[in-house]
């Protein structure tokens, strides 16, 4: 009885041992850096690395934009702000009579001297 059991606990030595060594070598396959889950696991940590290099540069020129485009529009509206008043200004003008002659403003360019370059 002693020596079946013997066996019996031999075999399952035997057979731990061999799924042992075959995990191991499982193993070995799967953090290969060439062409294992270890290269695979690499490449996307430095594809990581790289998004998130560049999402922080898509985030700074974002708020940059962002930066301008509120200047920008602070100027236009102080523009359109001007040419309302203008235009309320114009609206404040007496209507001409028909007697009346309406005056025109002529702006004429002086030249410096006559003289021009020529290229």
């Amino acid at each position: 009885m002693e020596l079946i059991s013997d066996i019996l606990l031999g075999a399952g030595a035997l057979g731990a041992a061999a799924y042992c060594i075959v995990l191991a070598r499982r193993l070995k396959q799967f953090n290969q850096l060439e062409n294992g889950m270890g290269g695979a696991i690499a490449v996307l940590s430095a594809q990581v690395d790289d998004m998130t290099k560049a999402l922080n540069r898509a985030q700074t020129t974002a708020v940059s934009s962002a930066e301008m485009l509120e200047a920008l529009t602070r100027r236009a509206e102080q523009g359109a702000e001007r040419l309302e008043l203008m235009l309320a200004a114009l609206h404040d003008l007496p209507e001409p009579d028909d007697g009346q002659r309406r005056h025109r403003v002529i702006r004429r360019r002086t030249r410096s001297d006559g003289l021009e370059a020529a290229e």
